[in-house]
């Protein structure tokens, strides 16, 4: 900004560094296990989660789907001392499979900041476009949860388009879909021929629970039970909904999808 646009505008607005974000200690980011074993309630943990997030592996371990999992608390608040919420959010994944975690203690790659990501974001962008990155954002049936964080990455604390990334109102200009809701049946047709009108190459990014598998929606006469059963998906971004930060590491490796593959 300018110092005759300040004059005009009569205020200053400035990003915020996102490097020290500081999120609320309550926030609901994901549920973790805290005991290995569960000491045989496997089949109370299966039935207390509405979306089937939870599962036994053995007789000892469970296991928890981050793509099913609306954060809803059911389970740590019946097994306190088996499982709790942390403020941190489950990572994107190429694959379905990564988004399951298990009792069993897993290892976890050292995390990044929102200004590491995005700078890294940024290079990416240019080396591989010489131009933004656009992006199709398509709402499959959502209780638009998922578009409020979405919305967010436009405001000027999180300020997308420094890192070279905008939004386009047709999918003729896109290189990225981001999809959410758990493809309502109303939906289908049109978020297959959004995916058709796209122009190769293209990557595709389910957000959210309902869009890696339907979510609180489910698998039911309504829905599809998921994106990928209507249109090949290259990143799940777990979350109900995903944070900014979230939605960001998943563009992040979206892109370095696209250089993997040579796009």
């Amino acid at each position: 900004m300018t110092e005759k646009s300040r004059k005009i505008l009569g205020n200053h607005v400035e990003t915020r560094n996102l490097d020290d974000l500081i999120i609320a200690d309550n926030y609901r980011g994901k549920i973790t296990f805290t005991s290995e074993t569960v000491h045989g309630q496997q089949d109370l943990l299966e039935s207390i989660c509405p979306t089937k997030a939870l599962s036994k592996k053995d007789s000892d371990t469970m296991t928890l789907d981050n793509g099913k999992c609306i954060m809803c608390g059911y389970c740590t608040e019946s097994f306190p001392k088996l499982m709790k919420i942390e403020n941190k959010c489950p990572s994107p994944t190429k694959t379905k499979n990564k988004l399951v975690e298990y009792s069993a203690p897993q290892e976890h790659l050292p995390e990044k900041s929102y200004e590491q990501i995005g700078r890294e974001l940024k290079e990416k962008i240019k080396k591989l476009f010489g131009r933004s990155l656009a992006i199709r954002e398509i709402d499959a049936g959502s209780c638009n949860g998922c578009e409020i964080e979405i919305t967010a990455l436009n405001n000027p604390i999180y300020d997308i388009e420094r890192f070279g990334i905008c939004f386009v109102s047709s999918p003729r200009h896109a290189d990225v879909l981001l999809v959410t809701g758990p493809a309502s049946r109303n939906m289908q047709t049109a978020l297959l021929r959004t995916y058709e009108a796209t122009p190769s190459p293209k990557i595709v990014i389910a957000v959210g629970a309902c869009a890696c598998s339907g979510g609180i929606f489910g698998d039911s006469y309504a829905t599809t039970g998921g994106i990928d059963n209507v249109i090949p998906v290259d990143v799940y971004i777990p979350g109900c909904p995903p944070r900014p930060e979230i939605l960001i590491q998943g563009l992040l490796l979206a892109v370095n999808r696209m250089i993997t593959n040579g796009i």
